[in-house]
């Protein structure tokens, strides 16, 4: 899990939207200095109508671009370190343009955009920062040409479609504005999807930081992706529903339209399942060991109301050894409850030695819990029960 979760989602996020068009480089390391810059774009193929979907983003990167995104409002020591960071990049491009006999067009230069949710009047003057909303938005402050810097304002660009993608970099009542915005496109669209995505996990990581507590806007974040969470899950069981259904169907023409349907239904709500308790794992916990694919099986034969629970529990799990162990020790612990309706001191120690068995093994005691008596299963472990 990342120590700064607004700072990774932001990296994540610019990757997604701009590497169709370039090459993406996050916390790019600058030669012969101990600082990076936070997302590094170079563009290879450019694509007018991909451009034209981006809408003002789209203008930042037809030509080599820094970007540097704060989730609270930039400082002047902070634009100063940006700069930095900006002149030693062209500094290296000039080095190598002489170890190569070449020249540098000025095209070839990065510009860089700080991206900054509010900055003050007294601070856009320090610079001599000025606007310029003949060409371009209200919201963007140029510095001086040789500078090669804007600093975009995100809280200042007006509610427009066009500054949609950048929206979603600010914070509070903005980026919630543009998180409904994009809830709203079509349910087809690949771009929701994945930036859908990014913020569920944005949401999971704020959950597990345990490292600093959450501010009222992070808060008022997670409660408006909550609801979202729960209809990607609503929309991820009825896809289940329906693929189980024409499986279902497709199995009836051979073998019986209701036997078919049936089998084919429980086949696909376990597929579903199946699928999305390994993303959440993956994603969560960064692997799926032998002992978690394992479990996986017993775990998507529950039904749906009893695996939201799971689903979300496992959801705000920290990517270490120890979330591992917690996650494995929590699904068998939650079997054994919904199998027998608690957990007491004997049950609880039959836990280790099931972990404990070969993956095939663990996996088919755990399927077959509904057929063994808690005195058939003590009776298999009797050390534990002694």
């Amino acid at each position: 899990m990342t120590r700064f979760p607004h700072d990774q989602f932001a990296k994540d996020y610019l990757d997604q939207l701009l590497s169709p068009i370039g090459k993406v480089e996050t916390s790019r390391d600058i030669a012969g200095e101990v600082r990076e810059v936070d997302v590094l774009f170079i563009p290879t193929s450019i694509s007018d109508d991909y451009l034209l979907s981006l809408g003002l983003l789209g203008r930042f990167v037809t030509t080599p671009a820094v970007f540097e995104p704060f989730r609270n409002a930039v400082t002047a020591d902070q634009i100063c370190d940006c700069l930095a960071k900006l002149f030693d990049l062209h500094r290296e491009l000039r080095r190598r343009a002489r170890r190569e006999s070449t020249s540098i067009n000025l095209s070839e230069l990065s510009q860089l955009w700080i991206l900054t949710p509010t900055a003050s009047t007294p601070l856009l003057d320090s610079f001599a920062a000025f606007s310029d909303e003949q060409n371009w938005l209200s919201g963007l402050y140029f510095l001086p040409q040789a500078f090669r810097t804007t600093i975009v304002v995100i809280h200042q660009l007006p509610r427009t479609p066009q500054t949609l993608w950048l929206r979603l970099l600010g914070k509070g009542r903005v980026q919630q504005q543009a998180i409904e915005e994009i809830t709203a496109l079509p349910e087809d669209s690949q771009r929701r999807e994945s930036t859908l995505e990014l913020l569920y996990n944005l949401q999971a990581n704020l959950q597990a930081n345990q490292e600093q507590p959450l501010d009222t806007e992070e808060r008022e974040l997670i409660m408006a992706l909550a609801p979202l969470y729960r209809q990607q899950l609503d929309a991820a069981r009825q896809q289940a529903r329906e693929e189980a259904m024409q499986q279902g169907l497709q199995q009836g023409l051979q073998q019986g339209l209701q036997q078919g349907l049936q089998q084919g239904l429980q086949q696909g709500l376990q597929q579903g399942h199946r699928l999305m308790l390994e993303n959440v794992l993956q994603t969560r916990l960064g692997q799926l060991t032998s002992t978690l694919a394992a479990l996986i099986t017993p775990l998507s034969a529950l039904p749906s109301q009893q695996l939201t629970p799971f689903l979300l529990q496992l959801s705000q799990l920290e990517n270490s050894e120890s979330g591992i162990q917690q996650a494995q020790r929590f699904i068998v612990e939650n079997l054994l409850i919904i199998r027998f309706g608690e957990l007491d001191a004997q049950l609880t120690a039959l836990v280790t030695p099931l972990l404990g068995l070969p993956p095939q093994d663990l996996s088919q005691y755990l399927s077959q819990l509904s057929q063994l008596s808690r005195e058939q299963l003590l009776a298999r472990f009797p050390q534990a029960s002694s």
